[in-house]
């Protein structure tokens, strides 16, 4: 019975998160980091033949850290040889997976990815480990080829059983409308019980949503989905983050990031988490930058203990560091990790001041 309900799930990413159609090229990958991840990548690629013909599965040495770029053969799968070879002539692929690539650079790309862009897949359903969401590999699929893209990080069996069986629809609406109040501000103020206090601007950003119907071209949303997000404006973000789990497990103890100007500036707390965090901090200071702020919108979604469901979950808000180059940010780097915050009020302030109560201790107003 279980397993038929799994296998029910899956059909429907096919049917109505991806509506995939006969005609169309579709790439699953796995990094192999688990045997779960692995098998649940091989049974998505057996139903998915019943969709498709034209659908493969791979798999790559995990990358090791969310964010970095998947490697040489996945680029060429996704894209097509002529694509990255021409890319590989031109000395344009390694600066771009190491993401050290100007802004010429990078136009040059594009211009390569455009021409050959009829030879990309047209369905990417990422079931690596570690998160290839906030990638140029991502953007470019999207931005050019207009490749679907799942995003299904740190996936595992539970998640078919629980937090995909959201209604789609419902949610869709949800998130409209959240995204319609956070328009309007230009500064976000958040805090919890637990001390988290910081304020933000969305200047000029615009404010995503991920709703986990992928049928438009170019779309692009996680697996499971549910959130509404943007890029804070670099340089704003201030206050305390009050850390109180890590991606995959609850903390020993609280980890406390003071944030100036965008960035975090001081790290402090007895716990292990700590050292990794001081480890990113000092291989790029762009690693501290305060990247995204999400809000969960998915009611299904209840686990704290793995961050692809626990940041989807409603009622609760998310701050990432590092990249956010994939999502309207500046900043460039081959690290974003998010970090969820329970029982948030959130604040919405407009250019003039007046202030609308969107989250108060993790309930939406209005029943949104």
């Amino acid at each position: 019975m279980m397993l038929n309900k799994k296998r029910e799930t899956i059909h429907n990413i096919y049917s109505t998160n991806l509506g995939i159609k006969k005609s169309e090229k579709v790439l699953i990958f796995s990094d192999g980091y688990n045997k779960q991840l692995k098998n649940i990548g091989k049974l998505t690629a057996e139903i998915g033949s019943f969709f498709t013909e034209h659908i493969k599965y791979i798999e790559f040495k995990p990358t090791g850290c969310h964010g970095t770029e998947p490697p040489e053969n996945i680029w060429k799968e996704a894209f097509g040889d002529i694509a990255i070879q021409k890319l590989l002539q031109e000395n344009l692929l390694q600066p771009l997976l190491v993401k050290k690539i100007s802004d010429s650079q990078m136009q040059a790309i594009k211009k390569i990815i455009k021409l050959f862009r009829n030879e990309a897949v047209d369905v990417i359903i990422a079931l690596s480990y570690f998160s290839t969401s906030h990638t140029r590999f991502r953007d470019l699929l999207n931005e050019i080829c207009k490749t679907r893209y799942a995003s299904m990080p740190l996936f595992d069996e539970a998640m078919l059983t629980g937090a995909m069986g959201v209604d789609w629809k419902r949610m869709s609406q949800r998130i409209k409308e959240i995204v319609s109040k956070v328009n309007k501000s230009e500064t976000i103020e958040i805090s919890t019980p637990q001390g988290t206090m910081i304020t933000l601007s969305r200047q000029g950003r615009k404010v995503h949503a991920d709703t986990g119907l992928i049928t438009e071209p170019g779309s692009f949303s996680n697996l499971p989905a549910g959130e509404v997000y943007l890029a804070p404006l670099e340089g704003t973000a201030q206050g305390l983050l009050v850390i109180e789990w890590a991606p995959t497990r609850k903390l020993n103890k609280p980890i406390y990031l003071s944030v100036e100007k965008g960035m975090v500036v001081n790290i402090e707390g007895n716990e292990e988490y700590v050292d990794y965090l001081k480890g990113k901090f000092s291989e790029k200071k762009e690693n501290r930058n305060i990247a995204e702020l999400g809000i969960g919108t998915n009611d299904k979604a209840m686990r704290p203990d793995n961050i692809l469901e626990a940041e989807k979950i409603l009622g609760t808000v998310h701050i990432a560091l590092g990249d956010n180059s994939s999502f309207g940010g500046e900043v460039k780097t081959s690290f974003h990790q998010d970090f969820v915050f329970f029982e948030p009020t959130v604040t919405l302030i407009s250019k003039k001041g007046n202030r609308d109560l969107l989250m108060k201790d993790g309930q939406i107003i209005n029943n949104i």
